[in-house]
Order: structure tokens, then sequence, then C-alpha cells
């Protein structure tokens, strides 16, 4: 996949990726010298269950402090037809509670996004936010095979196909032959049949089993959440809680909302400017110029310098809108990087297009680091090409239906399992909650993004509800201190 094909199918954002791309620019230089002779020691091994674990490093893709944990693997059948056949060692690391505390039987598994994120990766930065979780209970991430190193399924671009890509905007038939180069170099690697949504489920069951536990806590952020659901549903007997965060339905077919959803985010941010005096004043209307700017380039492409923030060199490229759609896609996951959008839009507008080709270059690319796009396909293209559909009443808007065109593209050549009959019956959605599950409860969070695990006192509450299993009775006051994000009014941030 093409580092912009990426970016347009990205169904997660990763936070924190502005500060890391600076920060890894600026990045002292490793001390040279001749290496010195160090004697080591066999890592002493730890048992969980019947899986052995060594002593680890988990390190955040993007930002913050490296983590201390236990990592392990257990083998299982790429194809559960065939015991014998192709194996996955599934990439698990293991956080145990703290050693001083009552240390309860049900562990909490951590459920990454994507569908394509790593667990180990995506969790690694939130674990100190899990100090109170861990005074009682381990905590399991497990890469979801074709992710992490659970036998990712990612593809490499030859540079041929690379430039002819970034040309433009990938048409279906160009990105059609790209998806089937692809298929061809995983396929040699992988079943891509077995890299779903109940595959996956399948997994973690196994895990489950492995370590002894006879019930576990799911916490599922976005795609995780529709894997957090699949298991509740399947596995009812051995799961004690589920937190659903940036909840992805099971009755929503991947895709089709992302149009109407992206433009109701953006009515919402932009309207924050709008209830700004200084805002509304030093940069208009954000909607207007966003409108303009994208009637402009699809009129003419403008030749933009911009540094490259990961190596700081200066290149050139032609912003295309495809570039600022999907910018403003993925800032819509973010609040505190949207606040800076009505500003870029502004600068545009003046001729100024360096910074946004230099943010969507950046995000894109850290986009395409952390997601595994060949087990997205598997995914999506099994149980959700069949109910996308293009929306007549999208067709102007800012994504239009282009992004359900180059799906349906994609999945016409890509290899397909057999979706459960009820996989898309409803358990839980954010406010269904409460009328599908008799104990759940919806918290909605003022001027939040897709994911809020380490936001306020969520993570207290997330502590709470795992000590008493019951939702209900949650004093979540302590939200309603949470406030919107204020638009910057300059690049020096916003006024006070």
């Amino acid at each position: 996949m093409s580092r912009k094909t990426r970016f347009m199918f990205a169904l997660a954002i990763v936070a924190g990726v502005l500060g890391w791309r600076a920060m890894q620019h600026h990045a002292p230089e490793p001390a040279k010298g001749p290496p010195k002779a160090v004697a080591k020691q066999p890592a002493p091994e730890r048992k969980l269950g019947r899986i052995v674990f060594h002593p680890c490093t988990l390190t955040p893709p993007l930002a913050g402090a490296s983590v201390e944990a236990q990592c392990g693997t257990l083998s299982v059948a790429e194809n559960p037809a065939l015991p014998d056949g192709r194996k996955i060692a599934l990439n698990i690391a293991w956080l145990p509670a703290a050693e001083s505390g009552d240390h309860l039987p049900d562990p909490v598994f951590l459920i990454a996004g994507g569908p394509g994120q790593s667990a180990t990766e995506s969790f690694a930065g939130y674990v100190p936010m899990l100090q109170d979780v861990r005074k009682h209970r381990d905590l399991v991430l497990v890469d979801q095979r074709g992710t992490g190193k659970s036998n990712p399924l990612q593809c490499k671009s030859d540079d041929e196909t690379q430039d002819a890509i970034d040309e433009g905007e990938p048409s279906p038939e160009r990105l059609k032959a790209e998806t089937i180069r692809c298929r061809d170099q995983l396929s040699k690697k992988a079943d891509l049949r077995f890299y779903t949504t109940t595959d996956g489920v399948r997994d973690l069951e196994a895990v489950r089993t492995a370590i002894g536990a006879d019930k576990i806590n799911l916490y599922g952020v976005s795609y995780g959440s529709r894997v957090a659901q699949q298991y509740a549903m399947h596995h009812p007997q051995h799961t004690r809680t589920i937190v659903l965060d940036g909840v992805a339905p099971n009755e929503i077919w991947l895709g089709n909302d992302f149009a109407r959803n992206l433009e109701t985010a953006l009515d919402l941010q932009f309207g924050r400017c709008g209830k700004t005096p200084e805002c509304a004043k030093s940069l208009g209307n954000p909607r207007q110029r966003l409108d303009a700017l994208m009637a402009k380039l699809r009129a003419e492409t403008p030749l933009v310098s911009y540094r490259d923030a990961s190596t700081g060199e200066t290149k050139q490229e032609r912003l295309r809108p495809g570039h600022v759609a999907g910018l403003a896609r993925m800032y819509a996951y973010a609040p505190a990087a949207a606040s800076i959008l009505p500003l870029l839009l502004h600068e545009a507008s003046l001729g100024h297009y360096e910074n946004l080709m230099a943010l969507s270059k950046m995000l894109g690319g850290a986009m395409s680091e952390s997601m595994m796009y060949g087990m997205q396909l598997s995914v999506v293209c099994t149980e959700d090409a069949a109910g996308l559909r293009a929306d007549e009443a999208m067709a102007s808007s800012l994504l239009g239906n282009e992004l359900v065109d180059l799906l349906q593209a994609q999945c016409a050549v890509w290899p397909k399992s057999t979706m459960p009959a009820d996989f898309h019956k409803p358990l839980a959605y954010a406010e269904m909650v409460a009328k599908k599950l008799p104990n759940g409860r919806s918290l909605v969070l003022r001027g939040q993004g897709h994911s809020v695990l380490g936001t306020g006192c969520v993570p207290k509450l997330f502590a709470q509800f795992l000590q008493t299993a019951n939702a209900k009775t949650l004093d979540a006051k302590c939200l309603d201190s949470l406030a919107y994000t204020p638009p910057f009014t300059s690049f020096n941030g916003w006024e006070p």
C-alpha cells in the first residue's frame, strides 16, 4: 500500500504524532566508538498458566516512556480446520499486578483498534495511567494475528508503484492492481482468509485458556470494541466486564458512515471557532475556507515546498484534494489536533500550503508505520464489504463516496472468509448500551475524541468499574470538568 492510500484508509488515529515526529528529528545521535563486550545472562523466565514469559520492554511507537513487561508467545493454528497446518506465534505481553496488592484472578485484556494496530505497541504509553488497575489485576496485551509481531501483514510497494500512486489520487483501477500485488506478496506467508475478527476472538479465547483464567475483563478501543463485543457474544461465561471506547457497533458496516460522521465532526469543531470571538475575527469561517480550498485543488494542484518532519529535508510535492481530506478526517478523531485546522485553512487561503502538506505527510507516514493493512483488508473485506453502499447525499461531502468505491475495488480481489451468521447482531452502541445491556452505562466525554482511556479521571473510573463490575454506581461527576479544546488563533496557540 502507498503512504497516501494508507492514510485514506486508516480506520483509527494514533495520538501524539506531532510531538513524536519533532522529537525524532531532534533526537541526539547515538554514541560512536567500538562496541563493548557485555556478558549476557539468560533472562529469568516466568510462567502464567502454560505460557512461558521473559522480561521485555514495550516502547510506545510515538511518545512516552518505555514499560517493563513479560513477553511470550502462544502457537495457534492459522486455519482452525487444519490444526497440524501452518502455525501463528501470537505475541503476548503480560504486565503482572503489583506484588503488594490482593491479586485477583481475572486479568484485563486490552484490545487495539485499526483494524491493523498492535496491542503491545498501542497500549505501551497507557500503562502508567493504569496503576490503579494494576494494584489488583494483570494486564494482558495480545497482538491480534496479522499485527505487531503476530505474523504481521504489511505490504511494501516497489519504487515504480509508489511513484505512480504519488503522481495523483488513487483510481479504483490502479488501487486494484496494487491490491493484487499486495495479496500475492502476502499469500506467500499467510492464508489471508484467516485474519478476521472471528479468528482474533478465537485466539483471545486460546490465550485465556492457556493462562488459566476463568473470566477476563475486556477493554476495546475503536475496532477493538468490535472484537470485545464479538468475544462477549460468543464467550459470555468467561466475560466479567467489557469497556468499549469509541464504539464500533456490531450493526454497522465499516466504511458506510465515514463521510457523514466526518461532516458532523467538522461542523462541531468548526463551530467552536465561530463561538470564539478571536478565532472568528482572525480566521473567518473555516468551513467556507475548506470548501474553497477543495474547489481550488480540484482545478489546480500547486507545487508545494515543505519540510519533512522525519528527516528535516526540504521536499516538493503537489498538494491534492486527498491530502486535505485525509488530514481533516484524521484530525477529526483528536480535538487537540483539530484545534489547529482552522488556522491551517486560513494560511492556505493566503497561498501558504507548506504546513498543510507537512502535516499531511507526517500523519500519513505515522499511520503507515503503525497499521497492518493486509490484516485490515482481511477484516473489512470479509465482514463489511457486502454491506458497503455509496450514499448519494454524501457525494458532495469532503470524503464523498471515494472510500466506499476504493474499498469495493480492493475487496473485489482480496481473499475472504465466511462471516458468522450472527456477526452483525446488536450487542452495544454508546447510547444503546443501557438498552441492550441491562447492566450497561454510557458515558459521553464533552469535547473529547475517539480514544479516551487516558483522559481526565477516566483511568480512575476504569479501575473503580473493574473493582465493582457495577457501572450504575460509578460517580462520574468528575467528567463534568472536561472542557472543549479552543481553536488556535495563531501558531503561538489559542487565546487565553
